[in-house]
């Protein structure tokens, strides 16, 4: 899990994302941060949907290879 000073910086710079939600690439979220709190963060995906998800999720850099692990 991310600290806030990590998602601070992640949502000023405009930098792309992946939430890794389960072993399917496709169940993944790709977008920007765009707010969060305690327990949860939203993120804006490309169509400008927003999705709020927990936080305990796995958060990558889209830019980077995808890592999947079952823990």
């Amino acid at each position: 899990m991310l600290n806030d000073e990590q998602l601070d910086k992640l949502r000023v710079e405009g930098t792309k994302i992946r939430l890794v939600r389960d072993a399917l690439e496709q169940n993944d979220v790709v977008g920007i941060v765009v707010a969060w709190d305690d327990e949860y963060v939203l993120i804006r995906r490309q169509n400008r949907r927003v999705v709020k998800a927990k936080r305990n999720y796995p958060i990558q850099l889209a830019s980077e290879e995808r890592k999947w692990s079952v823990e």
